[in-house]
């Protein structure tokens, strides 16, 4: 692939500054990608709601897919190679970000994280390679940010687990092969009576077993370009096996999500530059009243302040990039990233719209399908409100939830 050239925005940056050649690498094969694969068809594809599965052999070819794990054909980059990455990828389509997060964030951390040897040898390579597809089944319709209240059950019936219930929202699910579902089980098998949280347990559940169903949720004016669904599970049968011997409780599905949170960080920092740059080339090139009407100083007191938030933006990822390369990044911290990324990629979106006026909500422009997909990206793995209550229980030490 060829490199694409530097955004204009980070020319006034000069973030390759502070990152390895490493780093850099690995960013300019996400661009790469990004600018030759992706952009030339998502507006069609957002349009048609269409998933493109070619992409994901392509991808792990690249060594996108799980890059930030160690070995079974993992890249083993490090937190801030792949939060590069994740710009990048979200620069084109949050739903392809999304997509390398729910399948390496997610499911293959799942796996690499709480999974038994045999269990990573069996799934990890083949979805390193994007041969394979997992997904990460946690959500449920009358849940949403209370993961303990689910009530997808598994129960043990000799040498065989069995799962009911049904969840929500849950990215690739009808394409994926592999599930990872997280369910309650009875307080005999947790090991933990008496304690919810620790009644939680993760299963892997191969797609083609029998009981298990997902369908598309269609209606989406967000991330149509991707892939979520609902999912049944009708006394699913599964050998003990199964079962992820590492995690216990919920404490195993929010290690997982917090590696997605981390990705969001960066992600929609690479939504709010693609928001950017339209916005300052149709600043350089509509005249109104005989002028560029970036030449006017409300357009450009706009385009400075959209600029500041991007690079607060990218320069706070960075900074939790290291925390987390060290081994010192905390929830909290991740809170904080998540909730100003997401809420500042989507105050910029809506100034470059006004900047675009009207042909802003074309889609000649990528500014309204930005704004689309980062309404979803605001919900999930946390909404604001949530990641606000987090940082208030560490600014207190008292909890609101």
């Amino acid at each position: 692939m060829t490199v694409a050239p530097t955004p204009q925005v980070d020319s006034v940056f000069e973030l390759d500054a502070l990152l390895s050649d490493e780093e850099r690498a690995w960013q300019l094969t996400a661009r790469a990608f990004a600018t030759e694969r992706i952009l030339p068809v998502i507006e069609d594809d957002f349009e048609n709601k269409h998933f493109r599965r070619e992409f994901v052999r392509e991808l792990g070819a690249l060594g996108l897919l799980g890059m930030h794990l160690d070995g079974y054909g993992c890249a083993g980059a490090g937190a801030v190679s792949y939060g590069l990455v994740c710009l990048e990828l979200e620069a084109a389509d949050s739903g392809w970000r999304t997509f390398v997060s729910v399948q390496g964030s997610l499911a293959m951390s799942a796996i690499h994280k709480y999974g038994s040897e045999e269990q990573k040898q069996q799934w990890l390579p083949g979805m390193a390679a994007g041969e394979l597809v997992g997904c990460f089944a946690l959500t449920e319709a009358a849940g949403g940010s209370d993961p303990a209240a689910m009530t997808t059950t598994a129960r043990r019936e000799g040498d065989e687990w069995v799962l009911d219930g049904a969840k929500r929202w849950i990215g690739l699910a009808s394409i994926a092969d592999v599930a990872i579902v997280w369910a309650r089980v009875d307080d005999t098998a947790s090991g933990q009576a008496g304690n919810p949280g620790a009644q939680v347990r993760g299963f892997l559940v191969p797609t083609a077993t029998a009981g298990f169903s997902a369908t598309a949720i269609d209606g989406k004016l967000s991330m149509r370009a991707s892939i979520q669904c609902d999912v049944r599970f009708d006394g699913v049968r599964l050998p003990a096996s199964a079962m992820l011997p590492g995690a216990r409780g919920l404490s195993g599905p929010f290690g997982c999500l917090n590696e997605a949170r981390y990705g969001i960080v960066w992600g929609a920092m690479g939504a709010a530059r693609s928001c950017l740059e339209a916005a300052l080339e149709r600043a350089k090139s509509r005249e109104v009243f005989g002028r560029p009407i970036g030449s006017r100083q409300l357009v450009q007191a706009k385009l400075a302040d959209m600029l500041l938030e991007y690079e607060k933006g990218v320069l706070l990822a960075l900074h939790l990039g290291r925390l987390k390369e060290r081994g010192a990044l905390t929830a909290a911290q991740i809170s904080v990233g998540k909730l100003n990324s997401v809420r500042e990629a989507l105050q910029i979106a809506h100034e470059a719209r006004s900047i675009l006026a009207g042909d802003g909500i074309t889609s000649a422009f990528p500014v309204m399908r930005h704004a689309a997909n980062l309404e979803a990206v605001r919900t999930y793995e946390g909404t604001d409100e949530i990641h606000a209550l987090v940082l208030g229980r560490a600014l207190t030490g008292l909890s609101a939830f």
